[in-house]
């Protein structure tokens, strides 16, 4: 039996492949060479494991370069057909269902609105399963290269097991603990949507036996963002989702802050006005009640019938374009409060860089930017706001589609490249998607 705490050859062998998967994946192309210098890994065990990485065809080769009076050295990158990833973003009008290749490219997408049930549970659960059908279907995946599903929904995860039973793919794919079996998976409470510990994992494990994951949306975007976009290379970061609501992903010290239940970033519902707006949480002066798109446009009041809230959105700034004076006072009140509101994350977070996302964030934040990062000026402690920078995204409205992709992807890194199992045990698995990131970014 194995002493607690000592590794064994497995989990030695398991490291090293994950190290390589890793670094082929963010740097890659590499050579061999150039993954001993940036491992420390010796050149036998690199040899070694880039040799059960090719034979396994997780890693390509792909091409040469030359060498200094040496021969040339060949270019290894992570195989992008050789797995699929499968990323969906429950919003605030459609269930957004995408299969991703391991490069990112999105070979399907799937785009259903809510109906007149709204976010009813059973009904986001169905269209999340009829989404997942089509783009496999469309595409000719077999399910069997499909190393996960996974979900970002608007509300707080719990992740634990329902029902008592498996625990994960995690621990299941890789002999750690056996699969019982109860049905395990991520329970929702999502205030602003009606959802009261919805067992969304069990939900959807009756409809499919793909590895769940399933995390907040706020943060699915911040994982994106902070892996392939505009965070990229910062340890401080705050990215904020600015949608129909508002949220927040906070990154300290390059690792996620999900606080003690996860609520961590529930950005949108810190007070701007005691006593102000009622919020759609039932509380009153949240910044959301303020600038959330839903908000705006119900305070604007001169939006197009039955256009939904981008139309809405689209027609407020096109009128504040023109100089509509309310459109235009409206706005510039929603840029002060959001710079307000930045300038307490930058009192309490210290970071060095704060990323504005989400659909309505990137269709406002051109007019608004200006507005917002003078409101921070004004409201801030001058020394950190004097640190902190202030920018949009860079992976546009569907971030939250690829970084939701990204859960079942870094465990599959973390584990070496080990495929799941097709287990009947949804999993919820929020710690382990940080620590495949670059930078060293973690859970």
């Amino acid at each position: 039996m194995t002493a607690r705490g000592k590794k064994t050859v497995r989990d030695l062998r398991r490291g090293s492949r994950s190290t390589l998967l890793r670094r082929l994946y963010f740097d890659g192309p590499l050579s061999r060479q150039e993954l001993g210098s940036i491992t420390g890994l010796s050149g036998g065990s690199i040899s070694n494991v880039t040799g059960e990485l090719l034979a396994d065809g997780l890693i390509e080769e792909c091409g040469s370069v030359e060498s200094d009076g040496g021969r040339p050295r060949i270019l290894l990158r992570v195989a992008a057909g050789r797995a699929h990833l499968v990323g969906v973003d429950v919003g605030e009008t459609q269930v957004r269902v995408a299969l991703f290749d391991l490069a990112r490219t999105e070979l399907a997408a799937s785009d259903r609105p809510l109906d007149d049930r709204g976010h009813d549970a059973g009904h986001v659960a169905e269209l999340i399963l009829a989404g997942l059908t089509e783009v496999l279907e469309r595409t000719g995946t077999d399910p069997g290269t499909v190393l996960g599903v996974g979900v970002g929904v608007p509300g707080i995860v719990e992740q634990g097991a329902v029902g008592g039973g498996a625990v994960g793919r995690g621990a299941v794919g890789r002999g750690i603990g056996p699969d019982l079996g109860g049905g395990a998976g991520a329970v929702v409470h999502g205030q602003t949507v009606g959802w009261d510990a919805v067992p969304l994992g069990r939900m959807l494990r009756a409809g499919t036996d793909l590895p769940l994951f399933v995390d907040n949306g706020a943060k699915t975007l911040g994982q994106a963002e902070m892996w392939f976009g505009a965070g990229r290379g910062a340890r401080h970061a705050v990215v904020a989702l600015f949608g129909s609501g508002v949220g927040a992903c906070v990154i300290a010290d390059g690792a996620r802050f999900r606080g003690a239940t996860s609520s961590a970033g529930e950005w949108g519902h810190t007070k701007v006005h005691v006593g102000g707006r009622r919020c759609r949480c039932g509380a009153r002066g949240c910044l959301e009640a303020y600038v959330g798109a839903e908000a705006l446009v119900a305070r604007w009041g001169a939006a197009p019938p039955g256009g939904g809230e981008k139309a809405g959105l689209a027609a407020l700034l096109a009128a504040a374009g023109a100089g509509d004076p309310a459109a235009v006072a409206l706005l510039d009140e929603a840029a002060e409060y959001l710079g307000a509101a930045i300038a307490d994350l930058v009192n309490l977070f210290n970071p060095e860089r704060i990323v504005i996302g989400g659909w309505a964030g990137l269709l406002l934040g051109p007019r608004l930017l200006p507005g917002i990062r003078a409101a921070a000026t004004e409201y801030a402690l001058r020394f950190p706001r004097e640190q902190t920078e202030i920018v949009l995204g860079t992976l546009g409205p569907a971030a939250v589609t690829v970084g939701a992709a990204t859960l079942p992807l870094s465990d599959f890194l973390d584990s070496g490249g080990e495929f799941p199992l097709r287990a009947d045990a949804a999993v919820s698995h929020a710690g382990a998607v940080d620590a495949a990131a670059p930078a060293g970014l973690r859970a």
